[in-house]
This record gives C-alpha cells, structure tokens and sequence, in this order.
C-alpha cells in the first residue's frame, strides 16, 4: 500500500479528501492518504507552500512532490527538496484563466467602464470602439496558461504577440522571445497581459521603461504575480496617461493592505487573486495520474526544471 502526505491547510483537506480518494479507487491504486504519516514511510507528497511541510530531508523514501499550486516560486529554491517537484496543470484552471482574462481584454476594450459608471442622465457622444483586429494585444508568458488565453483572443479577432523568455512556437500567435523581442512586443501595444512565472528574470520586468513602450492609454491586466510589475512606476503611469487602467488580480503581498495606494486609485480595478481557481475534482485526477505514472514506470508530467523555476 502507499502512503500518500496531504500537506497543505486543513480547510484544503475538506476540500481534496473526498475527490482524491475517489481517483485514486479510480485508478486501481492501493493508498493509505492521510495528513500525518511519518516522514520516512512516506512515498508521495501533495503538496501546497502553505502546509505544513517545509523541510523535505526528512522525507527519504518519497519519489515526488505533487504541488496543488500552478505556481512554485516559494518551494523551488528549497534547499532540502532533493525530490521531483511537479507543479499543477490543470485543465480548469486554465479554463478559468481563459474567462477571466478574456472578460477584462472585452471590457477595456469595449469601454464598458464608461457606461457601467456613468448613468447620470446624460446621453454623450456616441463612440464606438474599434473592432479586434485594431488593438494589439501582448501576453508576456506563453506556456499553457498564456497560450490558452492568446488563441482564445485570436478567436475573437485581436492580433496577439506572444513573449516567453526562450523561443516557443504556438499556432496564431506572433512568438517572440528574448530582451530584443521583449522590447518588439511591448512597443505600441494596446493592451498587454502578465502570465510570467515569478523567478528572478522575470521581477519587474514591467518597469518603468517598458511602461513607456505601451501604446499611449494602454491597459495592463495582471492575473499572474505580484512582483511582475514594478508598482510604483505603475502608478505614475498611470498618474501621466500613459496607462489608461490596470486591472490587477496579484500582488506582493496578500491579502492587499488596506492602506495601499492601488484600492483608491480610479484607474485600477482590484481583484483578490480569482482569476483562476483550482478545482479540487479535476485537480485529484491530475495528481493520482501522475501518481499512477509513477508507480508504472512512466515519467512525470509537469516537473519543474531547478534551473528555469518553473
């Protein structure tokens, strides 16, 4: 039988238990789950940074991690993980990632701010938005997330440039890769959306300087992480017109302080970190499979590269 560690907060344990021993029936796979075996017996962790585990050399026998989290910036300079790390890739996750950026690039794109805010009586020029195929759209971070939402744009017209940091290649998007193609796919765009993974290449990488690239009156839409953007020079672009509106679903710290500059600003829309939930059913599965694969031979899907962080 193996013994599978669920180490994350207890409320996720109500959330997971149910769903995860049902995949694991599903898969034929003799498991003894549980929040407190001891660390030698164990032979899989699933894992979230905000569980109890923070110390992985005690944890000989285990043959993988399993994050429940897309995001792995908090454990993957551990030093004492000596063990497979794979991070969620989740179906629905991505699908809500997909309706939730798609929903803001609409609303910006549309003005519809303008006239959710605006009934006051007054009937005011009629001014039409241009159509898709007039506002450029950049998505900084194309892996699976950031490409779902780029092809799902592209369906609706709009003309998106991909950027990662090494060369990728996705159907109907402008791929562009490298400090050179950073630059190329910021200079005049309309609208751009953060998908980056946090490591130490990617903080800030929308400074000041690459603000000033953006089309004048564009909007930044970040539902990936917090310290992607330098917060200050956001804000003075958004002070000057140069952004028009940021939309921000993360931050650097969480939840956002009371006394931050972003609540009361009229130009952001604040999000408490929704864009893209996971779903404890479809996530079990992705974790039992992956369980599964190990237990048959079969590499595991979605290991983190030390060396990348991500």
């Amino acid at each position: 039988m193996l013994k599978v560690l669920f180490s994350a907060r207890p409320k996720a344990w109500d959330e997971y238990h149910a769903p995860l021993e049902a995949a694991f029936a599903a898969a034929n796979l003799d498991v003894d789950l549980s929040r407190h075996h001891p660390p030698g017996e164990i032979d899989y962790i699933i894992f979230a940074p905000n569980g109890p585990v923070t110390d992985f050399a005690p944890y000989t026998r285990t043959k993988a991690v399993l994050s429940l989290w897309a995001g792995v910036e908090t454990v993957v300079d551990n030093p004492t993980l000596t063990q497979p790390l794979c991070r969620l890739v989740d179906t629905s996750l991505t699908q809500g990632m997909v309706e939730w950026v798609t929903g803001h690039v609409l609303r910006h794109h549309l003005g519809m701010d303008a006239h959710i805010h605006g009934q006051d009586g007054i009937w005011r020029d009629q001014v039409s938005p241009p159509l898709a195929t007039k506002r450029p759209v950049t998505i900084l971070g194309i892996g699976a997330l950031g490409a779902a939402c780029g092809q799902a744009l592209r369906d609706l017209g709009f003309p998106v440039t991909g950027w990662s940091r090494s060369a990728k290649d996705v159907p109907g998007l402008r791929c562009l890769h490298g400090d050179d193609g950073l630059r190329e796919a910021l200079t005049g765009a309309q609208i751009v959306i953060l998908l980056l993974p946090q490591t130490p290449q990617t903080a800030e990488i929308l400074n000041a300087e690459r603000l000033a690239l953006l089309a004048k009156g564009a909007f930044v839409i970040n539902p990936g992480r917090g310290p992607l953007i330098d917060d200050a020079a956001l804000l003075q672009s958004l002070n000057c017109g140069q952004i028009a509106h940021a939309t921000l679903d993360v931050f650097r710290i969480e939840p956002l302080p009371a006394d931050h500059p972003f609540w009361a600003h009229p130009q952001v829309t604040v999000t408490p970190h929704i864009a893209a939930t996971t779903r404890a059913e479809t996530a079990a599965q992705i974790i039992v499979d992956n369980i599964r694969r190990g237990e048959t031979g079969h590499p595991f899907l979605n290991v983190v590269d030390r060396g990348l962080g991500y």
